[in-house]
């Protein structure tokens, strides 16, 4: 038996190069195999040769960038697919709104290239691009009853865990770089600790600690541990299904109707120093862009102007930075729409506002002053623009409380005394009185790092800052 099985080897390797020079024929009928079939009288019915069985299958050359972003994403996909009836619910709900949609894509068309390439770097799942939409909307000033703000809606507590600076000046829990980078160290954090995305997204919802006892607590009963099987609140329980919903959706847009706009797989900003003093109007004007943009591309400053004591460095438009530094070189820093005074040793808020050609009264209004409250030396006083554009569209960073510092007396209430007189009429005596604050401060909680809710309050108060796909049993209060 064994020289005949070497001999067949030895008969294969002999026409192995004959196999190797074949070259796949097209499809042809038996007629044209056998010409002189039909002059035969051969009339059978046309028999096709099948000479090629391989089947072509359509490649992606991931060697070569993509030109759309949302192709690129496509690409990083790497999640387990959640197929659940909440998922088909939460697809209903966006689908039959495109407007929102709409809406959602172009505010996350100025963040999502960046959130990209830091994913990338990480090695995380680009499914994550797309939590945003989730927690904000793309809304960098989205604010939830809880006081969780920013892209990621980071609560006060954890973002100062994740070193998120908050003052009077800036909220990096609404800074596009920064929170973007501390909200991909806590994803990192508990995926680590959970060994599942699923369940680490529950835990960006709810809590580490939270989901860690369900886990325990199915475990203990027998019962799968996976994320869909967990006892949760309602909000969490919609909360992976909105993510799987929007996957699904940027995945195969034309299955559900829709058409993403284009987005360019290029950085849509960059971040720029000055080595001198602006103010976001000066800054939009330097780089020749609406200040609406810069509002938005810089969400992190609470201020018209940016810290005196701070990094001067601002984002601008990608396609705006040469004319920004250009502008910059001729920039004459007096010309500034928005500036800043520190008082000297014996000023006065007035005699400064006398000085400038401004309102004492406009002057405490944009710097969140009470009529009564008093200033000292080395307070820094912001002054404003008399420009109406200016006035209008940066309303919004005038403080409503003013800077440490300021020293606002105790309020004053009237006192009414009914006493008699001399001629035994009673006589109402006033007198002013001024009211101490007597409340007691809150006290902590004591809730461990473990057990905190999620960057945004897990579930006391958390809000959908748009139409991010609020389920019916959801009770939650809009921002």
């Amino acid at each position: 038996m064994f020289p005949r099985v070497i001999a067949l080897f030895l008969s294969l390797l002999a026409t192995g190069p004959a196999f190797s020079q074949f070259e796949p024929e097209p499809l042809r009928r038996q007629d044209e195999i056998m010409p002189g079939a039909e002059s035969a009288g051969l009339h059978s019915h046309p028999i096709f040769e099948i000479r090629d069985h391989s089947v072509r299958v359509p490649t992606i050359d991931l060697t070569v960038a993509p030109d759309d972003l949302w192709e690129r994403i496509r690409r990083g996909f790497s999640m387990p697919d959640l197929n659940t009836d909440l998922v088909t619910d939460r697809q209903i709900y966006y689908i039959n709104r495109p407007g929102s949609l709409r809406q959602i894509f172009a505010r996350g068309q100025r963040y999502l290239h960046y959130i990209v390439e830091e994913l990338e770097r990480r090695g995380m799942p680009t499914e994550l691009a797309l939590l945003p939409m989730v927690e904000s909307a793309f809304n960098p000033m989205a604010l939830s009853s809880a006081q969780a703000s920013g892209l990621w809606q980071f609560i006060p507590s954890t973002g100062k865990s994740y070193k998120l600076e908050q003052n009077w000046w800036v909220d990096e829990r609404r800074d596009v770089i920064a929170s973007t980078n501390a909200a991909l160290d806590y994803l990192q954090t508990i995926y680590e600790m959970h060994g599942d995305w699923h369940l680490a997204l529950a835990s960006y919802n709810w809590g580490e600690g939270a989901v860690g006892r369900a886990v325990a607590r199915n475990r203990a009963a027998g019962l799968p541990t996976e994320y869909q099987h967990l006892n949760m609140p309602g909000e969490t329980r919609y909360y992976v299904p909105k993510l799987q919903a929007l996957k699904n959706i940027v995945a195969q847009p034309e299955l559900f109707g829709l058409n993403l706009p284009y987005i360019p797989n290029r950085p849509y900003f960059t971040t720029v120093e000055s080595r001198i003093a602006l103010d976001l109007a000066t800054a939009a004007r330097l780089a020749e862009t609406p200040v609406e943009e810069i509002l938005a591309l810089n969400p992190g400053y609470k201020r018209p102007i940016l810290p005196v004591n701070g990094s001067q460095s601002l984002i601008i438009p990608a396609d705006k930075v040469e004319a920004f530094l250009i502008n910059l070189e001729r920039h004459d820093p007096d010309s500034a729409s928005w500036k800043t005074y520190e008082l000297q040793e014996g000023e006065a808020l007035e005699g400064v506002a006398d000085r400038l050609g401004i309102s004492a009264t406009r002057l405490r209004q944009v710097n969140g002053l009470s009529p009564r409250a008093r200033i000292g030396s080395g307070y820094t006083l912001i002054v404003p623009s008399e420009q109406e554009g200016d006035r209008i569209t940066l309303s919004r960073l005038l403080p409503t409380k003013p800077q440490a510092g300021a020293v606002e007396p105790p309020p004053m209430i009237i006192q009414r005394t009914v006493m008699k007189g001399r001629n035994g009429k009673a006589v109402v005596v006033e007198r002013k009185v001024a009211v101490r604050n007597t409340q007691a401060p809150e006290r902590s909680k004591g809730r461990s790092q473990a057990d905190a809710p999620s960057p945004r309050n897990a579930i006391k108060g958390k809000t959908a800052a748009s139409p991010a796909g609020k389920p019916a049993a959801d009770s939650r209060k809009k921002r």
